[in-house]
C-alpha cells in the first residue's frame, strides 16, 4: 500500500470511529457504579423488615442478594416497558407500557392486581388534584375574574 492508501484507511476507520461516538454507540464493557446498578440497600432493608420480628435480624448477605435481584427484575421490567414506548413513539414509559411488559414476560399473575393499583392510584391523583385546586387561595368567579383570597 502506498501512503495515500494508509492515510486514506486511516481516515475511514476514523470517520467510522467518529460515527460510532456520535450515534452513542457505546462497548458493552462500560462498567456501572454499584449505587447506578443497585436500588439503595436502605430501602431494601425496610421493605424487608416488615415481616420479621422486631428482634429479628437478616443477613448481609441475604440483604445484598435482594438487592441485586430486585434491581435486576425492576430493569428486566423496565427494558421491555421501554422498547413498548420507543415501538410507539413516545419518550414517556407509562403505567400501561408496564403492565403490557408484566404480561409479555410471562408474569400474568401480577397484570390484574397491578391494574387495580394502578386505576386507583390514577383516581387518587384526580382527587388531590381537585383539593389543590378547591383549596388553592384564588378562586375563579363564573365571569372568568378572580376573587378574593379565601
Amino acid at each position: 500500500m502506498s501512503n495515500s492508501e494508509d492515510s486514506q484507511q486511516y481516515t475511514n476507520d476514523a470517520t467510522v470511529k467518529d460515527e460510532d461516538e456520535a450515534s452513542g454507540d457505546e462497548s458493552e464493557d462500560v462498567m456501572l457504579r454499584e449505587q447506578d446498578r443497585f436500588l439503595p440497600i436502605c430501602n431494601i432493608i425496610k421493605i424487608m423488615k416488615v415481616p420479621v420480628p422486631p428482634n429479628g435480624k437478616i443477613a448481609k448477605d441475604a440483604r445484598e442478594c435482594i438487592q441485586e435481584c430486585v434491581s435486576e427484575f425492576i430493569s428486566f421490567i423496565s427494558s421491555e416497558a421501554i422498547e413498548r414506548s420507543v415501538a410507539e413513539n413516545r419518550k414517556t414509559v407509562n403505567g400501561d407500557d408496564l403492565l403490557v411488559a408484566f404480561s409479555n414476560l410471562g408474569f400474568d399473575n401480577y397484570v390484574e392486581p397491578l391494574s387495580v393499583y394502578l386505576q386507583k392510584y390514577r383516581e387518587s391523583n384526580k382527587s388531590d388534584r381537585n383539593l389543590f385546586l378547591e383549596g388553592s387561595c384564588y378562586m375563579q368567579c363564573e365571569d372568568g375574574s378572580e376573587a378574593g383570597k379565601q
